[in-house]
């Protein structure tokens, strides 16, 4: 061997082999914590590493307590969470035996052995009596998830929740707490997320119960939450704070889910086919069928006579299908040309127009303007027709010199661009007219003829449907 070979070899580190079988305690006690890492090195500046580092005394109790077959470990468990429930500080010996007086002897010694070699009872030689160390009280708070009733199916999330709020009320609130929190709730955000993938109602409903239950619990601890929040913010505790605000997201990314609930359920129930008129549901045969012990009772007698199998070769059944396929096969479609163009047929387009009146009444105007006429009576501009245009031309005078209306376009504003305006009177009689008996006077002045008359103040006149409240009938009727 070389001196460089040499020299490698003393410096390589050797290995320790790991059992396969954990249960060879033999073989694994002999190896460290290093050990079971690459290059021999163990994640020493981790946190959690050197937290666990810390609690050693109580890992080794736990691994006392918990160490050894099923039966012995449940015994330790029992004797030690009994005597933890013992309301006296020291116990002697005979009221130990008194209490489990249903053990044997020599397993309760057994017990008290394990027990007092782990640390967790203190034996006092003097006063001949056990005392609990405050290793074992350490180690209860570890176990009292045990005494807690197994029919809670989120005990789990409500532990996890009494502890942030409880330590937030104490005062000991650790950051690992609402880390462990926040992953309980990310899991249970994909357990219900895979209920709804799946759509089956069962899991539908099953995963709906658990989220009510879990919705409770993450409400009632906002409060908690969010004074953890408001208190890391006066402390200026950034990481605290952090974690609290991502917990806080990820309860509000939970809460959000009971719509996609509401959703799955109701396109479950869309689903869900009454048979017939008996008012029984798919849903309650698959229940039935999933109560029924054993499904293959049910084909009992239904086959009165054994199945023959019809042996058919392959030729025979193409020769069959090939004939059914042009049997039944449809006729192509013909091509068929367009039909031929139509002309129109001959017709009229109607426009809506307004009422000639308008127009006759700027006509007239206008040749009274030709004319050179200052001022004309009113009742030619508006007697004439019936009663109904009579009443028209009137309402029609007021556009003469709006301002508003001079800049439309049309008729309108020609009619209100006019060099005339009207004045009425307060002042009735009759006049000759087939269909208006009486009507307010009133003249059309020019403004390019005279400047406009001041109207004498009288009130306001009627116009000619006020006047009329005593209108003529037809001709052969007026007097």
């Amino acid at each position: 061997m070389t001196d460089h070979a040499a020299s490698a070899a003393r410096g390589a580190r050797t290995v320790p082999v790991i059992p396969v079988d954990d249960a060879a305690d033999t073989a694994t006690e002999a190896l460290r914590f290093e050990d079971y890492f690459r290059e021999g090195a163990a994640p020493t500046e981790a946190l959690l590493w050197w937290q666990l580092e810390r609690n050693e005394a109580l890992l080794a109790a736990l691994r006392a307590l918990c160490h050894g077959p099923a039966a012995l470990v449940r015994l330790r468990t029992w004797v030690f969470m009994e005597l933890m429930a013992l309301p006296e500080s020291r116990v002697a010996r005979d009221t130990l035996n008194r209490h489990f007086h249903s053990l044997r002897e020599e397993a309760l010694e057994l017990v008290l052995k394990r027990l007092r070699e782990a640390e967790l009872l203190a034996w006092d030689g003097s006063n001949q009596v056990y005392s609990v160390t405050p290793l074992a009280q350490r180690l209860m708070g570890v176990l009292s998830p045990l005494t807690q009733g197994n029919s809670e199916h989120d005990a789990d999330l409500a532990a996890m929740l009494a502890n942030v709020a409880g330590a937030h009320t104490l005062g000991t609130l650790d950051p690992a707490q609402l880390h462990h929190l926040q992953a309980q709730l990310a899991r249970l955000y994909d357990e219900f997320a895979d209920a709804i993938a799946s759509g089956s109602e069962f899991h539908l409903r099953r995963a709906r119960q658990r989220f009510e239950r879990a919705l409770k619990l993450v409400e009632k601890a906002s409060d908690a939450l969010k004074a953890i929040i408001e208190q890391a913010e006066a402390e200026g505790n950034a990481r605290l704070e952090r974690l609290a605000r991502e917990l806080g997201l990820a309860q509000a990314r939970l809460l959000a889910m009971a719509s996609q609930f509401n959703r799955a359920l109701q396109q479950v129930d869309r689903q869900r086919v009454t048979l017939g008129s008996t008012g029984i549901t798919t849903t309650d045969v698959r229940l039935w069928l999933q109560n029924v012990p054993f499904l293959e009772n049910l084909a009992l007698g239904a086959l009165s006579r054994p199945v023959h199998p019809v042996l058919v070769a392959q030729h025979e059944l193409l020769d069959t299908t090939e004939a059914e396929f042009e049997r039944d096969r449809p006729k192509p479609p013909e091509v068929m040309a367009l039909p031929p163009g139509q002309a129109a047929p001959p017709g009229q387009l109607a426009v809506l127009s307004l009422p000639p009146d308008m127009d006759e009444l700027q006509a007239l105007l206008g040749r009274w303007h030709e004319a050179g006429h200052a001022e004309q009576n009113l009742a030619p501009a508006v007697l004439g027709g019936s009663y109904a245009r009579a009443a028209y031309r009137a309402q029609l005078l007021p556009l003469l010199g709006d301002a508003q209306a001079q800049h439309l376009s049309g008729a309108t504003g020609d009619m209100a661009r006019q060099p005339w305006r009207v004045r009425w009177s307060a002042e009735q009689a009759p006049v000759d007219d087939e269909y208006v008996q009486w009507m307010s006077h009133g003249v059309l002045y020019s403004t390019e003829r005279q400047a406009a008359p001041t109207p004498p103040e009288t009130p306001s006149p009627a116009a000619p449907e006020a006047a009329a409240a005593s209108a003529a009938a037809p001709s052969s009727e007026t007097p």
